[in-house]
């Protein structure tokens, strides 16, 4: 970023990732103090987002990740354009900006020691949306969970359902639950972890599926829209209505969890169930 000083007209020029806004509360933010802080705002404690892979180097012990069905890849089976082009072409464009082949990252690898199968949506992609390859990877990072005796963890991060697909994406939902609930059987504890934004299909699928249910403070967590909400039922929703925080007052999911404080409360639930 570069402008000039008004009284000497003199050229300064501001390094690139010097400061970060909080979208939030509006303060300037050290760059270096925002990623320290694991992108969490230290005035309001505003939780800002986070890629997959730094949620897996923040979740995860140190060089304990390996990475499951990296090959598996969005399906264009309607061969879907609109005005702004072809699927095809998005997904390829995404693919490139965001360096990874779908809207989660699944894999396995250690918390505190304790081994675990993790998948991690990111909204990078498609606004985290819910594909054919997306339910793919995690119904089969669930029946890898299910064949190892593994504690399965999600961090969604979604807008729903991926339009592009039709009615697969729309499949993905009762796809992703049935993998899950097998779970089950062998009292194999899945924790959910919601993050700003969880919502549409992921939220009404497999996010609120978890033995239990656990989100970042000031999370929107939804299904449809307020706005589409108060048109439908014509009346004005309360402050606050899809935060985490209502979530839990009103017995949606079972706690708040700030980020520093996630890998260890992760554990701490896992070594409840003897893991």
């Amino acid at each position: 970023m570069t402008w000039f000083n008004s009284t000497t007209t003199k050229k300064i020029t501001v390094k690139k990732h010097l400061w970060v806004k909080c979208k939030h509360c509006n303060s300037h933010i050290y760059y270096k103090e925002w990623t320290k802080n694991m992108n969490v705002c230290p005035k309001c404690n505003y939780h800002g987002s986070l890629t997959a892979h730094e949620r897996i180097e923040q979740i995860i012990d140190k060089d304990t990740f390996k990475e499951l069905f990296s090959n598996i890849v969005p399906l264009d089976s309607l061969k879907f354009v609109d005005l702004k082009g072809s699927y095809k072409d998005n997904i390829h464009a995404t693919s490139k900006k965001t360096g990874i082949s779908e809207s989660v990252i699944t894999g396995h690898g250690n918390i505190n020691s304790i081994h675990i199968v993790l998948a991690v949506m990111d909204f990078r992609f498609m606004g985290g949306s819910l594909g054919s390859g997306t339910g793919e990877k995690i119904l089969r990072a669930a029946n890898y969970a299910y064949d190892h005796n593994l504690p399965y963890i999600i961090f969604s991060a979604s807008g729903g359902a991926r339009m592009q697909e039709g009615t697969l994406s729309l499949m993905q939902m009762a796809k992703t639950c049935a993998g899950i609930s097998r779970l089950n059987k062998k009292k194999i504890p899945y924790i959910s972890v919601l993050t700003n934004p969880t919502s549409g299909g992921v939220s009404a699928s497999f996010a609120m599926m978890g033995d239990i249910n656990v989100a970042e403070p000031g999370a929107l967590i939804a299904f449809a829209g307020r706005r589409v909400i108060e048109q439908t039922i014509g009346e004005k929703l309360p402050d606050g209505f899809q935060t985490s925080e209502y979530l839990r007052d009103h017995g949606f999911i079972d706690a708040i969890v700030n980020r520093k404080e996630l890998k260890k409360y992760i554990s701490n639930v896992l070594g409840f169930f003897n893991y």
